[in-house]
């Protein structure tokens, strides 16, 4: 016999103390305390009385609700986020009106039965009555056909022996034998009757194939034998000659009979079937996003000399295998009459995507971050006191150039982290930051406030969806003033939570760990919310995050698992590049077997460096990814080609008339590919209408001896950024004398080429005017000729220096001042407020009133 406590018994049954008291009063026990015994007749009787008595209320409706988010890969590299929300409700219904309900089905059913049966019953009457009218009109025009044939054939004999009476009293006697025999053999009435019977009836179904074919041949016989000339007509001869009928056997030269029929069988076997076309013949010709002269003249069936000629009449002149983009050859084929049917080139993308659907449980999983906000803001540094790490030191001049990946397992759970640059050159990297994550930390320091890239990270964020949660940094200073913050980003549309809003504030100091802890509460509150979910038994799917060149393992890529588990050995198809994964390492380069969703990795076995951005798709079949990598790279080159050829006309007439512009060639060579890409994006958009710059080539990967050969050809500048130039490279270099620099900062490079195209401006050359002298009186020298009196009134009068002659502020004489004389002595200069004889070269007409203008000309350096 058991016995429990009563305070035993609440946590046995996870009810508190008090409410179990109560509900033993309820049942008649005379419990009143924690630490009574508890019998098991007493726990019947109050099992009992909970039976009889407890009702629970329960949901009769349960409404679920779910978001999924996907990504679809519309051009190239772009990717669109498509999120689908769906919402069902469940109703539980009472035993009644689930046996009402039941009962309703099975009569809609019954009537749904029925209905059927009388369609079918209707469908098979109307189908015997349409056989039965049918045979009745077969018959018909049977016995009609039957009863022309007959009086055909009376009438004709009729007029047979009319024929032979009418000649028996006109011709001589063997004459009119060959002329009865004649018409006996070919009679021409039933054929004249057969035609006026062809006139008369309506248009008949064929008849069987044998019949039919006898009869034409009947017909045939007879209209030959009705045409062939009588004796009458012929050149008479003494010999007698043998009238044969169109079906009698005649001589064939060799002993034989051939019959007449089978001669006219034989001709009409001969003949070709072969009828030239009523009109033009219009075709339908499918067109994708490019396509060849060559084939566009196979599918519209003419020669590709007459796409050409044509082409050329509408001044697009085009070669045989020029591409061509879809707009243009639609116009080429509409204006030659044919019809254009736009298809899908991407059928093997679609079929791709088809066969990555996967399903499987989903499970949670952890969020990933991304910390964005204005340079020196502390981005890096409170990434670094949450990893234990220090990667802010090793970064070139403290900033950060690179998207960093991490992951971080935390008491509250595991949270991935990717770190953005702030600088303003890196602005696609920030974008491609926001479009792979979950959750955006705002990074915004307190003694700075919202700065440019503040907003612009503020724009991507709310660009791509992503909840923000904004952590205030650098309290710690005496300067630090977070209501401004707050204040400032409340006027671009973050709202604090304490003022009405959903965005959470933190405030932080990387320096010294303040406010970290709630800051990771922060984020794992807001996954929470949002719900996040895998299916770590899918084929890994990701995004890469960062990719670059290693010397010694070759291509190497950064990718954040987002779906599905990753392992080494797959099959992986990303971008325009395929390979299998022979090692993988995590972010602090240990190797590892595989990574589930939400964790980065650095892949090696591709043949090539995917761009920043590009999604990876693991295959099960190795020539699939070759083919679709390989399909990949053709479309976008033909895209592009055709592209280029389209606006080159363009760009001919738009450049016609404009000054030429100088131009800085550079050769590119980055470590990673988002640096290469914000360099490209940084250097082609400075210059003016006077210099540009551009990038003749752009690469990951070290300096080699091809780029040096480019760079020499291009009369190129070489950059490296974060990369050497290799042995064969250096030699080109220095026996060439190119130009080569190396940089690990982004700033510098940018600096470097606006001082290079400031030199190219070249310089303006100003006036400044050194010193103003009034003529007061005009003396004549036999030597100088006419001398001016003057007073200097402003400024300094410099001899052998350029003047000016003004007369009522106009310029009369431009020259130079020959002689500079304070009374008796040559002087080099004469300041303000005293008196001087300037002589004037080459210019005598001096007069008292004129004001002497001295000045020097400056070159002054021009600025972008």
């Amino acid at each position: 016999m058991t016995q429990v406590t009563v305070k035993e018994l609440a946590q046995t049954v996870n009810t508190p103390v008090e409410r179990l008291l109560q509900q033993m009063r309820e049942a008649g026990l005379s419990h009143s305390s924690a630490d009574q015994v508890v019998t098991d007749t007493e726990k019947q009787k109050l099992l009992s009385h909970l039976k009889g008595n407890t009702k629970l209320d329960e949901p009769r409706k349960i409404t679920l609700q779910r978001k999924t988010q996907t990504t679809l890969k519309v051009s190239g590299s772009k990717t669109v986020n498509v999120e689908v929300r769906k919402k069902k409700t469940y109703v539980k219904q009472s035993p009644d009106e689930l046996a009402t309900e039941q009962q309703r089905e099975l009569e809609a059913q019954r009537e749904a039965e029925e209905a059927a049966r009388l369609k079918a019953e209707e469908e098979a009457r109307q189908r015997a009555e349409e056989e039965i009218r049918l045979k009745a009109e077969e018959e018909a025009r049977l016995k009609a056909e039957e009863e022309a044939r007959q009086q055909a054939a009376a009438k004709a004999a009729q007029e047979v022996a009319e024929a032979a009476a009418k000649a028996a009293t006109e011709t001589k006697p063997e004459e009119v034998v060959e002329e009865v025999v004649a018409n006996k053999a070919a009679p021409a009435a039933p054929a004249a009757a057969s035609d006026e019977r062809k006139r008369e009836e309506p248009r008949r179904p064929v008849a069987p194939p044998v019949a039919g074919k006898r009869d034409e041949d009947e017909r045939r016989d007879r209209k030959h034998a009705q045409h062939r000339p009588s004796l009458k007509e012929k050149d008479k001869v003494s010999s007698p000659r043998v009238v044969r009928s169109a079906g009698d056997d005649e001589d064939d030269g060799f002993g034989g009979r051939r019959g007449g029929r089978n001669k006219s069988k034989l001709k009409k076997r001969n003949q070709h079937g072969f009828q030239n076309p009523t009109g033009p013949v219009v075709r339908e010709v499918a067109l994708g996003e490019t396509i060849t002269v060559a084939e566009l003249a196979q599918q519209m069936s003419v020669k590709a000399a007459e796409v050409i000629k044509f082409m050329f009449k509408m001044g697009s002149p085009a070669t045989i295998n020029q591409v061509l983009d879809r707009e243009t050859a639609q116009l080429v084929a509409e204006e030659l009459g044919h019809k254009v049917k736009l298809v899908s080139e991407n059928a093997l993308e679609e079929q791709l995507a088809e066969s990555l659907k996967f399903e499987g449980e989903q499970v949670h999983r952890a969020p990933v971050v991304t910390v964005m906000g204005h340079v020196d803001h502390g981005k890096t540094s409170l990434l670094d006191y949450i990893r234990r790490a220090k990667v802010a030191a090793g970064e070139a001049g403290g900033i950060t150039q690179h998207i960093g990946a991490y992951h971080v397992n935390t008491d509250r759970g595991m949270v991935t982290f990717l770190d953005t640059p702030g600088h303003a050159a890196f602005t696609a990297m920030r974008a491609r930051g926001a479009q792979a994550t979950d959750i955006v930390i705002l990074v915004v320091a307190a003694d700075d406030g919202v700065m440019p890239q503040t907003e612009e990270a503020i724009q991507h964020a709310k660009a791509a969806g992503v909840p923000i949660v904004v952590a205030v940094n650098k309290i710690d200073k005496p300067d630090a003033d977070p209501d401004r913050v707050k204040h400032d980003l409340a006027g671009r549309d973050v709202i604090p939570e304490e003022w009405g809003g959903d965005t959470q504030f933190v405030h932080v100091s990387a320096k010294a760990g303040t406010g970290v802890d709630e800051l990771l509460e922060a984020i794992l509150l807001q996954a929470e919310v949002l719900e996040l979910t895998a299916t770590p038994s899918a084929p890994g799917r990701g995004v890469v995050i960062e990719s670059r060149l290693d010397k010694g393992r070759g291509p190497v890529a950064t990718v954040l698992v987002q779906n599905g588990t990753l392992r080494q050995g797959d099959m992986a198809l990303v971008g325009v590049n395929f390979g299998r994964i022979r090692a993988m390492l995590d972010e602090n380069g240990k190797p590892i077997k595989e990574a589930g969703p939400s964790i980065p990795v650095e892949i090696l076995g591709l043949d090539g460096t995917p761009d920043a951005g590009d999604e990876l798709t693991v295959l099960t079949d190795e020539k699939k990814a070759r083919e679709v990598a390989l399909f990949r790279q053709g479309k976008f080159r033909e895209v592009k080609l055709a592209r280029a050829q389209a606006g080159k006309l363009e760009n001919i007439f738009e450049n016609m008339g404009q000054d030429e512009k100088k131009t800085l060639n550079i050769v590119l060579k980055s470590d990673v590919r988002g640096s290469l890409e914000a360099l490209q994006s940084s250097l082609s958009g400075l210059g003016n209408d006077e210099v540009q710059v551009r990038v003749v080539a752009g690469g990951v990967g070290g300096i080699t001896e091809s780029d040096a050969n480019l760079a020499l050809a291009s009369n190129a500048v070489l950059f490296g950024f974060n990369v050497r130039a290799d042995a064969g490279a250096r030699k080109i270099i220095e026996q060439e004398g190119l130009d080569l620099r190396y940089y690990n900062v982004i700033y510098d490079i940018i600096e470097d080429v606006k001082k290079a195209l400031t030199g190219m401006l070249g310089s303006d050359v100003r006036e400044n005017i050194l010193g103003i002298a009034e003529v007061r009186d005009v003396f004549r020298s036999p030597k100088f000729g006419a001398v001016a009196g003057c007073m200097v009134v402003e400024g300094m009068v410099h001899r052998n220096r350029p003047i000016r002659v003004l007369r009522e502020d106009i310029v009369i004489f431009e020259g130079e001042l020959e002689s500079l004389r304070r009374f008796k002595d040559d002087v080099a200069e004469v300041r303000a407020g005293m008196e001087c004889g300037i002589g004037v070269k080459s210019y005598n007409d001096v007069k008292v009133g004129d004001k002497i203008e001295v000045f020097e000309k400056v070159e002054v350096a021009r600025s972008l």
